[in-house]
């Protein structure tokens, strides 16, 4: 009997081997394209820049904690301040702003009760619906000490708020609200984009400037 391997068993032997290949290149691929998209893995990062002749900036990573969240939160509050009431001369860019979608930041940092009552707002109504092109802007200022933390991711906010078209600048008028946030643990991977740690405004309530700035202030005066 000749000692000798048989031409299918060899091909078999070698469909095994270029089998065996192929799982292990698949699974180093998946590990790769895994590591490659770490939005569904929320860090935070914080650039650090020394004043120096040659700016020098050194990139920290930092995971979520209760110590370095904080000031995160402060500058999610403040942005979403200004997405939901600073207005621009663009009615595109502000209905894709407030739109109830995706690409909707105000819908995308917001429970559902929350935009609810935004859309309930003469502007968003105005901006959403009649108005085809407009030349007026709306701008949000605040203080260094605008935001209050109180209890239980509950912050008060001051700001002040003014509006200009071609007739000059509307009287800048202060606004008291407040805030409370949540962390959605279902959030869905592609909102992930616009809301990485998955925080949204759970209340918004005005406390005092006499009603909400898209009800009040520039609309009283103007018949949009």
């Amino acid at each position: 009997m000749q000692d000798r391997v048989e031409p299918p068993i060899l091909l078999s032997r070698l469909m095994t081997f270029i089998f065996a290949t192929m799982i292990v290149v698949v699974i180093t691929m998946i590990i790769t394209l895994y590591n490659m998209f770490p939005t569904n893995r929320p860090q935070i990062f914080f650039l650090m820049s020394v004043p120096k002749n040659n700016l020098q900036i050194v990139l920290t990573e930092m995971q979520p904690s209760d110590e370095n969240i904080e000031p995160y939160k402060r500058a999610f509050i403040q942005e979403y301040v200004k997405a939901r009431n600073e207005i621009i001369p663009n009615i595109n860019v502000m209905r894709t702003k407030w739109n109830n979608d995706l690409n909707g930041i105000v819908y995308t940092w917001s429970n559902q009760n929350v935009y609810n009552e935004f859309t309930k707002t003469s502007m968003w109504n105005a901006l959403m619906s009649s108005i085809p092109d407009f030349e007026f802007s709306c701008s949000v200022e605040f203080d260094n000490n605008a935001i209050e933390p109180r209890t239980n991711d509950t912050y008060a906010i001051t700001f002040r708020y003014f509006c200009s078209d071609i007739n000059g600048q509307s009287d800048k008028k202060e606004y008291k609200i407040k805030i409370k946030l949540e962390n959605e643990k279902n959030l869905k991977w592609v909102d992930r984009i616009n809301n990485p740690l998955g925080i949204r405004v759970s209340e918004y309530e005005i406390l005092s400037g006499n009603g909400d700035p898209l009800d009040t202030g520039f609309l009283e005066d103007t018949n949009i």
